[in-house]
């Protein structure tokens, strides 16, 4: 009864497991340079803070992301010797920890509300195990927090049943927003119920998540993925973005950590300016980067389209991307003769959607170019696409 079903369902991992072994011991190695980071820059620890928890990394890592913020409370999961099922959460004591225990709260996705009712439930019961501890305000800041309440708050937020995403994605799309509160609000308001329960299910439960955002110190934000970098998902900047601008919607600071896990044994966190950068420079404005996906036709042309989106969507919802480095992309895609002249022959489309990001980023204060023309040049580019396109329109019929 213990084999996996073969012939009627894919399974890339078994649920009862998680976090595994060894999905724990490299998520407690990636929580103790949080730490240490956090201690580092501030000279304190952290007391509270907010992991994104997607079903999607837990099903590449086993759960390394749960085991996070596990370590980070001070628990650690049982196992079953025989199956190697997860059968319950062990409390470790503060002297074992040798810091305080960080309250932590979890955002997660519609994907792992879907798939991972248990973990849910196993989360859950270690957030009420430790709020319910004995112990002092400074070694314990759930248990403070529970006791000045009065009971215990939910710690695991997420979209409502059947609805999916950070809540601000359309709005980003669309461009229909003025100021980046209203992003943030858009994210706290997508946040509307709370998770738990030996089911894992959720109830409404309207402004809870605001006031965690309002305690934490930092989000942490893991990317597992060593084929793929955060300017190649919309998903990245609106979970990242949208805790940044509920921020400022909140009037409230913290620190956004970016923690690299692709390479599971040495962890790195890094600030939102610092990760972009690193992107920006190692892949977006390479050589080789672009050479390669102008082989590609308009499907590389589309990739230089999506990295400006990404680009300008974390400069806009975070206020941390730095204008020249929007300036140094728009350099190497629209500066660069011969890139323009690819975007415009391949994919016209792509072409005028940069221009129109490069032009919001501009209108929103977010990029001062020193050549006083870019504006005008913007402009002629979007006029020249439009009418490729409405050429390549009469050709096709």
């Amino acid at each position: 009864t213990d084999v996996l079903p073969t012939g009627r369902n894919l399974f890339t991992a078994d649920p009862r497991t998680m976090p595994t072994p060894t999905a724990f011991d490299l998520g407690k190695a990636a929580a103790d340079e949080i730490v240490v980071s956090y201690m580092q820059s501030h000279g304190d620890w952290p007391r509270a803070l907010v992991i994104d928890l997607w079903g999607s990394a837990s099903l590449r890592t086993g759960g390394e992301e749960i085991a996070q913020g596990l370590a980070l409370m001070g628990c650690r999961p049982q196992w079953d010797a025989a199956t190697g099922r997860v059968t319950g959460i062990e409390v470790l004591p503060p002297a074992a920890l040798g810091r305080p225990r960080v309250d932590v709260t979890w955002r997660i996705s519609g994907l792992f509300r879907d798939m991972f009712p248990t973990q849910i439930a196993l989360i859950d019961a270690a957030a009420r195990a430790v709020a319910q501890r004995d112990e002092d305000d400074s070694e314990n800041p759930l248990a403070a927090a529970t006791r000045k309440a009065g009971r215990v708050e939910p710690r695991i937020f997420g979209s409502s049943p059947g609805t999916y995403g950070a809540g601000l994605e359309a709005m980003l799309a669309s461009g229909e927003w003025e100021r980046r509160e209203e992003l943030g609000r858009a994210y706290l308001e997508a946040a509307s119920h709370a998770y738990g329960g030996a089911e894992g299910e959720g109830s409404a439960a309207p402004g809870a998540f605001a006031d965690r955002i309002a305690e934490a110190d930092l989000l942490v934000h893991t990317g597992d993925d060593p084929g793929r970098d955060i300017l190649e998902g919309s998903a990245d900047v609106a979970f990242i973005g949208g805790f940044s601008a509920a921020l400022a919607a909140l009037g409230k600071s913290a620190d956004v950590i970016v923690l690299d896990t692709t390479d599971p044994a040495k962890p790195k966190p890094r600030s939102v300016s610092e990760a972009v950068t690193r992107v920006v420079r190692a892949r977006a404005i390479n050589r080789r980067f672009i050479e390669g996906q102008m082989r590609h036709g308009p499907r590389g042309a589309s990739e230089f389209a999506e990295t400006v989106d990404r680009l300008i969507g974390f400069a806009e919802t975070t206020h941390a991307i730095a204008g020249n480095l929007i300036g140094a992309v728009h350099d190497a895609y629209l500066g660069d003769e011969a890139v323009r002249a690819f975007l415009l022959a391949e994919n016209p489309q792509a072409a005028k959607f940069i221009a129109e990001r490069f032009q919001s980023a501009r209108r929103r204060g977010l990029w001062h170019p020193l050549r006083n023309s870019v504006d005008d040049d913007l402009a002629v580019l979007i006029a020249e696409a439009d009418s490729r396109a409405a050429r390549g329109a009469e050709a096709a019929e």
